[in-house]
């Protein structure tokens, strides 16, 4: 006998609570694989390689040794100083080991930071087309999302006139992301510096900056951070972590970098809610931050050569065109000339064609007419997913 549920009566909140649309393709993906269908992914942003194995053995040791068990909600001393050694070096600015919360991966950050800081009544300036837990968080906590357009005319770099533009009384955070999911765009020093100068006399106004994709950047492009501006310095929160430099997706860790009484609010959600970070993985970090470095350079290399490939096969379907991305791991085709909406085209490629991507618009409003592709896998299965895609557009 079927015994009917109660009705599910959730709160309110979990009416403004997003998601995060590449794994509901990826999801889709598998029950056709399950189906007996291939499949070609090119959807989720995860690098194809393993771990380096430097960075897996001291893993491997740690779990040895015994860091099985509770650590500092805000993670291992020694693994917040090799953080803050390691953004000193690469941002060229002064971190200490108080200045950094270590969490189960960069999404925490985001989480917490917006769960802190802003509520009912702010306005958090976010990019759009961007990583959608920005605006599914904005309205989760009570805030009104303002979404900043990046244009493919500008290389989908950031227009600080946009962000300028945008700020009001209300304005409590901005959320930068360079390099940029899912574009590829990169924000110069330059542009970083109009909007720096624009929140100089606005003490009231925070920064997000995204910079998980540092490590990936092309054709001698530098990474610029706002947590080196001295005037902005302690409004600045920094978040990265290892998933991608270091292919370390599985593992979940990442960490934000902060001033310490912000630090010391956001460990408190920390232990609210995931008590601490795995000790195991943030000895694994420490090994990532400052050891034998090659793995990373071998996959960046690749990423490299994979772009250019991408673009150029891209470039060839009818219908579509594409900008050279200077930054992450992802292409952001124009799509307008296809005939259908980005929805319908990522849709309709993945069950007639068996190529999974994502509409621009799972990343917001301003990526209609536009798919995201990752180049985070090999050249043998860009070729046959492209070639597909190029097989349906032609039969069109």
């Amino acid at each position: 006998m079927t015994q009917t549920l109660p009705s599910l009566n959730l709160a309110s909140r979990m009416s403004r609570l997003g998601t995060e649309t590449a794994f509901e393709v990826l999801a889709r993906a598998k029950q056709l694989e399950a189906e007996g269908r291939d499949i070609v992914h090119l959807e989720i942003g995860e690098p194809d390689f393993d771990t380096p194995s430097n960075i897996v053995e001291a893993g491997r040791q740690a779990l040895a040794d015994g860091w099985t068990h509770y650590g500092p909600a805000a993670g291992l001393p020694d693994a917040r100083e090799a953080v803050a050694d390691y953004i000193g070096k690469t941002r060229h600015t002064s971190v200490n080991g108080n200045e950094v919360c270590i969490v189960p991966g960069g999404k925490p950050v985001m989480f917490y930071v917006l769960l802190a800081l802003a509520e009912a009544g702010d306005e958090v300036i976010y990019p759009n087309p961007g990583f959608p837990i920005y605006e599914s968080m904005i309205r989760f906590s009570g805030a009104t999302a303002v979404g900043c357009p990046l244009r493919e005319s500008n290389g989908f770099a950031l227009d600080p006139q946009d962000v300028i533009s945008r700020l009001t009384e209300k304005t409590k955070l901005v959320i930068l992301n360079s390099p940029a999911n899912p574009t590829g765009g990169v924000t110069g020093r330059e542009q970083l510096g109009e909007v720096i100068a624009a929140l100089r006399d606005r003490p009231d106004v925070w920064i997000l900056s995204d910079e998980i994709y540092s490590r990936l950047l092309y054709d001698g492009e530098e990474h610029v951070s706002p947590l080196t501006d001295p005037s902005i310095r302690e409004r600045v929160i920094l978040l990265d972590g290892f998933s991608k430099t270091w292919a370390m997706t599985g593992w979940r860790i990442g960490y934000g970098v902060m001033r310490p009484d912000l630090c010391e609010t956001i460990t408190k959600l920390m232990i609210n809610s995931n008590s601490c970070t795995a000790s195991f993985t943030q000895r694994a970090a420490i090994e990532a931050l400052q050891g034998d470095q090659s793995g990373a350079e071998i996959m960046h290399a690749e990423f490299d050569k994979r772009r250019k490939h991408i673009v150029s096969l891209i470039n060839d379907i009818p219908g579509f065109s594409c900008h050279l991305p200077k930054g992450a791991f992802y292409v952001m085709p124009n799509i307008t000339d296809v005939g259908m909406n980005a929805k319908e085209l990522q849709d309709r490629l993945l069950s007639e064609a068996g190529v999974a991507a994502l509409a621009g618009t799972a990343f917001g409003a301003e990526g209609e007419g536009y798919l995201r592709f990752s180049y985070a896998a090999d050249i043998q299965t860009i070729d046959k997913g492209l070639g597909r895609v190029r097989a349906f557009v032609e039969a069109l």
